[in-house]
């Protein structure tokens, strides 16, 4: 039975689309991967420049495996955590209004790197209701070109899709940044009212697992940085 010209157009449909979400993947692991050696290689970086310290501060980097690592610094923990599947910039998003997108709509499929914050003792000491907060997430397409949405440093210096490409120096910078903006996010103590009345098991889990639920903005409103409290 001959192809019908429907059917043709169709499986070249799918073979176009499959074969675009697989470059933008593969381009994607390949920067991940750079992720890491730059991550690992910003904390060997402290360690010669910080030689002691009245009280040790950790920095520590880990892999966690293809799509997740780590780096530990301080009280905090940066976990970058790459998506394993590759998404379509919404039409109404501002970078839909820009040349560079509007001559090509397949820049606008793009990986995503997440990074996330939480406190290093919500993980130490298990404390699983303890809450951490995306500070940033960074979308590649397949022609490198990339732009992060996140909070203050981040947000605000990693706009420039057209002409930015996601290499070596940049990822300095991104890590950099994140780092900043972690050590100067700093932990608040929640609202009285909120911790006013503790009922016996409650007590009881404190005693014994220290899980009194955590956040940098517990009890706060964690939005724009410009309105948020604190």
């Amino acid at each position: 039975m001959p192809i019908s010209q429907k059917q043709t157009d169709l499986f070249n449909a799918v073979a176009s689309k499959a074969s675009l979400k697989q470059e933008v993947y593969s381009r994607t692991v390949e920067v991940f991967s750079l992720f890491k050696n730059v991550a690992e290689s910003i904390t060997s970086d402290y360690h010669q420049t910080i030689k002691q310290t009245k009280y040790p501060v950790p920095f520590d980097y880990k892999d966690h495996g293809q799509f997740e690592f780590e780096l530990r610094f301080g009280g905090d923990l940066l976990i970058f955590f790459m998506h394993s599947n590759v998404f379509e910039i919404p039409r109404d998003h501002e970078i839909m209004k820009l040349g560079y997108v509007k001559e090509d709509k397949t820049r606008t499929y793009c990986g995503i790197i997440h990074i996330f914050n939480f406190l290093n003792d919500s993980f130490k000491y298990r404390r699983l209701s303890d809450v951490g907060y995306l500070i940033g997430r960074i979308f590649l397409n397949r022609e490198n070109h990339y732009f992060i949405e996140g909070k203050r440093e981040i947000g605000l210096l990693f706009n420039n899709f057209p002409d930015s490409n996601l290499d070596q120096e940049s990822i300095e910078g991104i890590i950099e940044s994140a780092i900043l903006y972690t050590i100067n996010f700093d932990l608040l103590t929640p609202p009285y009212d909120n911790m006013k009345e503790v009922n016996v098991e409650e007590m009881l889990t404190v005693r014994e697992n220290m899980q009194i639920r955590t956040g940098k903005r517990l009890g706060f409103k964690f939005q724009a940085d410009k309105t948020e409290q604190g």
